[in-house]
């Protein structure tokens, strides 16, 4: 396939240009031009290759992500990702519903709530501009009192205006915005990775700096596209995954 063949995008087709971008970016990988572990053009190129703008590509880009077939890393760019297997299908819970269903009383205390610009990896994955205000809303999440995880949520800010002027510590922040915005999660997309606890997070989490942990990003969408981007850093000691497979 050359680059000339990316451009073909037919704006007059009922089909979504996202959805068409993802389709020729995903016949280059499938023929090998894009082989696992190669790094793909960058967002500009891609946007100059497909004629298409920047919000269009991150759409595809993130769906091709959530398929398993991209992973985009931070400073660095996006990758063909290698086979990997990807276990576990869960239901599409808060925090607090989780907990609630093992049984634990569920906790938060509020750690951090104010407008920030957005990063450029959460920009990236709420499909907004980079350096556009979003609602950082950060807690300490506790299981029958003791620490489980450090929650880090970014919102778009133009999906919940005056969020940050409600107390969010506790319960779940699914269900407020639900109550005060009807925006209910449709589906879910999770990044689990292992990874060591830094200096802060371990105080919080009042285990030994450099402990295992779940490195755990959260990109959560309704009907009208990404509203939710959440990094949480949980306890590998008291947190875990389990899958049910059948034949």
């Amino acid at each position: 396939m050359t680059e000339a063949a990316m451009t073909s995008l037919d704006r007059r087709r009922p089909e979504p240009l996202w959805h068409q971008a993802e389709r020729a970016i995903r016949a280059r990988i499938e023929a090998g031009e894009w082989p696992a572990g190669s790094q793909i053009p960058a967002e500009d190129r891609l946007c100059e290759l497909l004629g298409v703008s920047r919000i269009t590509v991150r759409h595809a880009l993130r769906n091709l992500e959530s398929l398993g077939l991209l992973r985009r890393e931070h400073g660095r760019g996006t990758f063909v990702r290698s086979a990997t297997v990807v276990a576990g299908a869960r239901g599409l819970t808060s925090f607090s519903d989780e907990m609630a269903a093992l049984g634990l009383t569920v906790g938060s205390r509020m750690l951090e709530q104010q407008i920030v610009p957005a990063s450029a990896r959460v920009a990236a994955a709420l499909e907004i501009e980079e350096g556009e205000p979003v609602a950082l809303v950060r807690r300490l999440r506790l299981g029958n009192g003791s620490p489980i995880g450090v929650q880090t949520a970014h919102l778009r800010l133009d999906r919940v205006p005056g969020l940050l002027d409600e107390d969010l510590s506790d319960g779940s922040l699914y269900g407020q915005i639900e109550r005060r915005y009807g925006i209910k999660p449709s589906e879910a997309t999770e990044i689990y990775r292992v990874g060591s606890v830094g200096p802060e997070d371990a105080e919080l989490l009042e285990i030994a700096v450099g402990s295992p942990a779940f490195i755990v990003e959260r990109l959560a969408i309704d009907p009208r596209g990404p509203f939710e981007f959440t990094l949480s850093i949980m306890r590998g000691d008291r947190y875990e995954i389990r899958s049910t497979l059948r034949i």
